[in-house]
């Protein structure tokens, strides 16, 4: 069965064979959590649904930030929320600053003693979000 050429020298487009491989099934479920869960956390920033976010900002970095703790993490909010879309529409660019951004989150989290289960679950997260951005030099346009 032959796959469509599109025009990207070396790279085969995604034809109806391909949408049943594991590697693309794989990117469409990483490409989808990676654009749902920044969404909903950068917009719980806003509304504390989920949880009270300032608690995962450590005493040092509220102190730098002049006590301005909680608009930062809104400042947060709003990155992860543009990081959220960015892998919507360009997975192959925002696969790995949403990597990077779990890699900021695993040191902050670091700086916090008790949550050192929560950085090694983001370090997982971020592994999967590279993994994420390497599939998408195969699967993304």
């Amino acid at each position: 069965m032959a796959q469509a050429i599109s025009s990207s020298p070396g790279r085969a487009s995604v034809a109806s064979e391909s949408v049943s491989s594991p590697g693309y099934q794989a990117f469409q479920i990483l490409r989808t959590g990676f654009t749902v869960a920044p969404i909903v956390a950068g917009l719980d920033k806003f509304f504390h649904l989920l949880v009270n976010w300032d608690q995962y900002l450590p005493a040092s970095v509220n102190k730098l930030s002049g006590g301005h703790g909680h608009e930062l993490m809104l400042v947060v909010g709003v990155i992860e929320v543009v990081a959220g879309l960015g892998v919507a529409i360009k997975p192959r660019l925002f696969a790995y600053v949403v990597s990077a951004w779990l890699l900021l989150i695993v040191a902050n989290l670091l700086m916090i003693p008790g949550y050192f289960d929560v950085a090694l679950r983001d370090f997982g997260l971020s592994l999967a979000a590279l993994a994420l951005a390497r599939l998408s030099q195969e699967y993304a346009a």
